[in-house]
């Protein structure tokens, strides 16, 4: 019997080889989940009740239209969404007990006055539950959670492992050229090879980003790290120190007057959403997204008193870039940071993703028999 020489290649095969059996159902629920939530807004628009907005010549004020949204018992306004195009309904959130922690949204046609409250669809439960299977594996929060996150650390290290098993023990151009091209004229067995090796070397970069991203939900002493690292906290959603006592003491202004005023100040064209005061933060926060920017999540912030002084303007091209990129982690990790085209690379990547533990287990398993025919074909071996 001949013993085989240790090697560095050898010992990452076998890192590769093991954790990926052993991870890899709980690696395809995480992958397979994700790959469904890649295109979350998408699914919910299709099965959402589409409301149609009768344009007319006039609008009604937001003003009127919150007085009649609580006139009707709907409860109280706390905010409205005012979108870029004409046929579209605005969005009111309103709540009936101001410990609701989100309230209730309510589509109003700002022409015709009608009101729609949107409720939760089918897809709308199907996508929480993959979501939950995404994040916590359908357990208690506190138990799936650091699985999943354990899972993840397991994903990232057989993804970079898998890079440098991709490269070949000689570097040759017809080595590295196998590696590109799955050979679909062979037998499945050097196809399932090929995907595994191939489509898993084409999406190894998402994966990886996915994987460092993805982290910052599970450890919280990660996401500090890392925050730490970058100089810029992850996650904060923490609006600027407004001092409520230096508040000008002027007449207040309608919410349309603010409107007009934050519009005239962030001068673009984009969706506009404002959080009207309240007993805690007695000043209008605006959030509106640039139509023309390089990216479809990233939002100026502006903050006015109720008798229209604005406080403060936070524009996302103005921050410094680690403060730019902590705050797209969340983009970053599900792929939304580049509108449909980023989503459509990180679908194909998560799905590819999701196939590696099935190829994966397939090749091992084609190895196993292979050995064990050279086994009873030569005793000696």
């Amino acid at each position: 019997m001949k013993n085989k020489k240790f090697s560095i290649r050898k010992f990452i095969n076998d890192i590769h080889l093991w954790l990926g059996l052993g991870s890899g159902i709980i690696l395809f629920l995480v992958c397979l989940s994700g790959t469904i939530l890649a295109f979350e807004h998408e699914i919910k628009d299709f099965f959402a009740e589409e409301v149609h907005v009768e344009v007319g010549t006039a609008k009604h004020s937001v003003e009127n239209l919150s007085k009649l949204l609580e006139e009707s018992d709907q409860g109280f306004v706390t905010g409205v969404t005012l979108p870029d195009i004409e046929t579209e309904p605005y969005v009111f959130t309103v709540k009936k007990d101001p410990k609701e922690r989100r309230g209730s949204q309510i589509m109003v046609d700002p022409f015709t006055a009608n009101m729609h409250t949107i409720k939760k669809s089918g897809a709308d439960v199907f996508l929480m539950s993959m979501f939950r299977l995404h994040r916590w594996l359908l357990l208690d929060i506190p138990v799936g959670r650091p699985i999943v996150g354990v899972a993840t650390i397991i994903f990232l290290v057989l993804s970079i492992s898998g890079i440098v098993l991709w490269f070949p023990r000689k570097f040759k151009w017809k080595q590295f050229k196998r590696g590109f091209t799955i050979k679909t004229s062979a037998n499945w067995k050097r196809i399932s090879h090929d995907i595994h090796n191939t489509l898993g070397f084409y999406s190894c970069v998402f994966l990886v980003i996915m994987c460092i991203t993805g982290l910052c939900w599970s450890f919280d002493g990660y996401r500090e790290g890392l925050g730490n690292l970058m100089g810029a906290p992850i996650f904060d959603r923490s609006g600027p120190k407004i001092e409520t006592g230096a508040l000008s003491k002027s007449e207040n202004i309608t919410i349309d007057q603010a409107i007009a005023l934050a519009n005239e100040k962030l001068d673009y064209e984009g969706e506009l959403s404002v959080s009207l005061p309240n007993k805690k933060n007695n000043y209008y926060s605006f959030r509106k997204y640039n139509n023309n920017n390089w990216s479809p999540v990233t939002a100026d912030r502006l903050y006015m008193d109720t008798g229209g002084e604005i406080l403060f303007v936070d524009v996302f091209q103005d921050k410094p870039m680690n403060v730019k990129i902590a705050s797209l982690i969340r983009p970053i990790h599900t792929g939304e940071v580049l509108g449909m085209f980023s989503k459509t690379l990180y679908f194909l990547a998560c799905l590819i993703g999701t196939s590696l533990p099935i190829t994966g287990t397939l090749i091992w398993w084609n190895k196993l028999k292979q050995k064990r025919k050279r086994k009873l074909g030569n005793p000696l071996v």
